[in-house]
């Protein structure tokens, strides 16, 4: 699969297209967080929406972006949405019941969620039909009216919230970038230092503990946070780890350069690519706007892989697993291209490069940082790549999903009138 489309810096791209007056202008702004956002699990009532996506079994896909799907909503530019999403923990193993699973963890059985419930029974109908394409459950599509190839689409993050007090994160001796799949693995490379051989008896080897941590999440000294152990408690950051567009017909991202197409024809969830996906991105949160390529009419959105706390490179191979509800507007910006997806903040224009090798995502992301900073702020190319060396902050957004991620924080503040 060619990927000269990942790193070519082209005057045909969005900001360069129709956006960069408004950027130097400083007349676009990303979404402002809701006060429930702020405040967490137990503060105000989240953002209002104009409609609501329920996680209903018809409104779930297990693990992939199919193309032209009945929507599960179709809504006009502009407009806001609730969806709720579901954890893939627990509820995707047809031979262990959620009701084990959990309760191997002292989740009480009303505090399972029954949407989650009913997708676990659908599990075998999934499988049967070859519906079943990787491991994240994602609710959608939704269409946008309107949206055509050649169009972009901004996804206004409002807020998010926890829809139980628990999540859950995984370790394994060779698990994340300790796996023998990693790209950076090479013979005679060792795991870590834990035990290898689940005990027996226990349901689909959760090992609570040792493979599998539950983490309690509530309120402390009025935010929300992640129980994690004894003297800790670490902070909730609550995010979709995916959001996506239907991806291209006919092009597939594989979990390596040279993989063939699947043989279920549909996008596995898993590699994310220019169409978004398990990007995994931890800043893409309440007050954040994600800028997405469309690529099929309706632009067929699918959120999923809720997290509720993850450092950036995700290393251990999951965050904090956390069925999350999320606010979001969504609009259309008609006649305007972009290449790869990409971020803002309040306070930051955020820049992304997606590839295999870590080292070529990290320079797709410079690249795309000095088409930004060329387009949007009349730097000359040696310039804005002076400015990206001394003033950007790169991070490995995640290391762990086949495809990996770096983001390229443009700081607004340095910019005359933005301070």
């Amino acid at each position: 699969m060619s990927t000269n489309h990942w790193s070519s810096a082209s005057r045909r791209s969005l900001l360069a297209a129709g956006l960069a007056a408004s950027f130097t202008a400083g007349v676009t702004a990303p979404a402002q967080a809701s006060s429930a956002s702020r405040s967490g699990r137990g503060g105000p009532r989240p953002a209002r929406w104009d409609h609501h996506l329920r996680s209903t079994p018809d409104n779930l896909h297990w693990g992939g972006f199919p193309i032209g799907w009945e929507p599960g909503l179709t809504m006009e530019s502009g407009q806001t949405v609730r969806v709720d999403t579901l954890s893939h923990q627990g509820f995707t193993n047809p031979a262990v019941n959620p009701r084990d699973y959990f309760g191997a963890f002292g989740v009480e059985p009303d505090e399972i969620l029954p949407d989650g419930m009913a997708f676990w029974e659908s599990l075998p109908e999934r499988q049967a039909t070859g519906r079943q394409y990787g491991g994240h459950v994602l609710t959608g599509p939704i269409y946008v009216r309107g949206a055509e190839p050649g169009d972009t689409i901004a996804i206004d993050v409002l807020d998010t919230d926890t829809r139980v007090p628990y999540g859950f994160n995984n370790t394994a001796p060779t698990s994340g970038v300790m796996a023998t799949f990693y790209p950076g693995w090479r013979d005679g490379d060792q795991g870590l230092d834990m035990p290898v051989d689940i005990p027996p008896g226990l349901p689909a080897g959760v090992w609570p503990d040792v493979r599998t941590h539950l983490y309690r999440t509530g309120m402390y000294r009025g935010k929300e946070v992640v129980f994690f152990a004894d003297g800790i408690i670490i902070p909730t950051h609550k995010f979709m780890g995916i959001i996506a567009v239907a991806p291209p017909t006919g092009e597939f991202i594989g979990n390596t350069e040279d993989a063939p197409p699947p043989a279920t024809g549909v996008q596995n969830s898993t590699p994310p690519g220019r169409f978004g996906g398990n990007m995994d991105v931890r800043d893409l949160n309440a007050g954040t706007t994600l800028y997405l390529p469309v690529f099929q009419p309706g632009a067929q959105i699918f959120i999923g892989d809720p997290h509720s706390c993850q450092g950036d490179g995700e290393v251990s191979g999951t965050a904090v697993e956390h069925s999350l509800a999320g606010t979001f507007r969504i609009t259309l910006i008609k006649n305007v291209e972009t290449e790869l997806p990409w971020a803002e903040t309040d306070d930051h224009w955020v820049m992304m490069g997606i590839h295999w090798d870590l080292d070529r995502a990290m320079r797709i992301a410079v690249e795309k940082t000095v088409d930004f900073l060329v387009s949007t702020q009349n730097l000359t190319v040696p310039k804005a790549y002076s400015f990206a060396s001394i003033a950007v902050n790169y991070h490995n957004a995640e290391v762990v999903d086949r495809t990996q991620v770096v983001t390229g924080y443009i700081p607004k503040s340095v910019f005359k009138g933005r301070g």
